[in-house]
């Protein structure tokens, strides 16, 4: 597929700016999906979910690997829900060219509308480590929120670093900084599961994702080293902005279809 340079120039602003705000908070698909939907109207559904993860899994990385190198986290809870967030997106990708994606978005937006809710009215959220139930019970939520978000992202994607964020967060006690630097290890294994599944069935455009990739490194890059100097103050406000994006942008499709 060839795409004028006016829709690449197009795509690859976009997905610099997607990598930026998905490093700080998560939620860059809710950016780079739809602008790939709109570049490539002609390809199918899963070809454009395909080729979507190839930038999100570049800029995921590399946000990964200097939050690691900023920020000291629980690694083995994290790996906790990290496995299975990898196994829920590969059976996520598999039915994703199966499966109605309006069927989603109507729970997806009354979720999002609880979330902010929820973080704009705890204001003290996230600013500490505060950790809530025994370590059996914590175990158990990442276990299977990691599988249930991994089968989400696998299948949609838009807004799954929020979602982890705020089981983190909100649910287990973390803070913000360090739930973005252990949201990122998840993210990047189940982008990394819809990648291996996608390209089996044949649904990446390689040549169109790698360049994305390029532009969604940069961004990620500069959304760390903001994110890290902001602290958790920083990530919170960014992470009820973009959630609030999500609602707008899931209540425009529900309404529109």
């Amino acid at each position: 597929m060839e795409l004028s340079l006016e829709v690449l120039a197009f795509l690859l602003l976009v997905s610099g700016f997607a990598g930026f705000v998905d490093a700080i908070s998560g939620g860059g698909g809710l950016i780079q999906l739809p602008a790939l939907l709109l570049g490539m109207p002609t390809s199918e559904p899963a070809t454009v979910l395909g080729t979507n993860k190839v930038p999100s899994f570049i800029g995921t990385t590399s946000a990964m690997i200097n939050y690691l190198r900023r920020i000291k986290i629980d690694l083995r809870f994290t790996l906790l829900m990290a496995v299975p967030a990898f196994i829920g997106s590969m059976t996520g990708a598999h039915f994703a060219s199966r499966i109605p994606k309006d069927a989603f978005r109507p729970i997806i937006l009354f979720m999002l509308i609880a979330v902010a809710i929820y973080t704009f009215t705890k204001k003290d959220l996230g600013l500490v480590t505060n950790h809530r139930h025994t370590v059996k019970r914590r175990n158990l939520i990442a276990v299977l929120s990691g599988a249930t978000i991994g089968f989400y992202d696998g299948i949609f994607g838009p807004g799954t670093g929020s979602f982890i964020a705020l089981i983190l967060v909100a649910v287990i006690g973390f803070a913000f900084l360090e739930a973005t630097a252990m949201t990122k290890i998840v993210n990047w294994g189940t982008n990394l599961a819809a990648i291996i599944t996608f390209q089996l069935t044949g649904h990446i455009i390689w040549a169109i994702g790698l360049a994305l990739g390029a532009a969604n490194l940069t961004g990620a890059l500069l959304g760390v080293r903001v994110a890290v100097k902001g602290g958790s103050a920083l990530i919170r406000k960014a992470f009820i902005a973009v959630v609030f994006l999500l609602i707008l942008r899931l209540g425009y499709d529900i309404v529109k279809s």
